[in-house]
């Protein structure tokens, strides 16, 4: 989960929501998301301004 950037980790995240993936999965996302204190929203907005 380290390795992974800031913009895959939301954009796994995101996607994983998207295809409704496993629950734990989806958590253990957001857990990562939340750990590092990213905005989620910040980055789906950079992604559309894109």
């Amino acid at each position: 989960m380290k390795s992974l950037s800031n913009e895959a980790l939301i954009d796994s995240y995101l996607k994983a929501i998207d295809l409704k993936l496993d629950r734990d999965f989806i958590s253990l996302l957001l857990a990562e998301i939340k750990r590092r204190k990213l905005n989620v929203l910040y980055y789906t907005q950079d992604a559309q301004a894109n």
